[in-house]
């Protein structure tokens, strides 16, 4: 099964002012996506705290990207921590793909049939 990866981040928690800079970053709010070609989809999200230290090179929030941040993830969470994602989201495709568990109704019940356009 081969799925492509992407990352979300829909928010960051800054500092209004450090060391002379406005908006640094502390916090990236993320969520990390699969896709596999037949339409499964999985997520999975939370939290990285980043830190900006003294004499590192700034990036202002105005110039943040997709690829800066995502590279701030790689570097903060490692490549384990990483691979660990991705293992999370390809079990929860291979779990749409081929449930564990089923949830049915009685057999005794008729399951509605939905109304013709002639009926609608």
């Amino acid at each position: 099964m081969s799925l492509t990866y992407t990352w979300d981040f829909p928010a960051f928690d800054c500092y209004p002012e450090q060391d002379g800079y406005v908006d640094v970053v502390f916090t990236v709010h993320w969520r990390y996506n699969a896709a596999d070609d037949a339409g499964h989809t999985a997520v999975v999200y939370s939290t990285q705290a980043v830190s900006y230290k003294e004499g590192d090179p700034f990036v202002p929030f105005a110039d943040l990207t997709p690829e800066i941040v995502e590279g701030w993830m790689v570097s903060a969470m490692g490549p384990e921590r990483i691979a660990e994602l991705q293992a999370n989201l390809a079990a929860q495709i291979e779990q749409q793909i081929h449930p564990s568990q089923v949830t049915l109704p009685p057999p005794w019940q008729t399951p509605p049939v939905p109304p013709t356009p002639a009926e609608a």
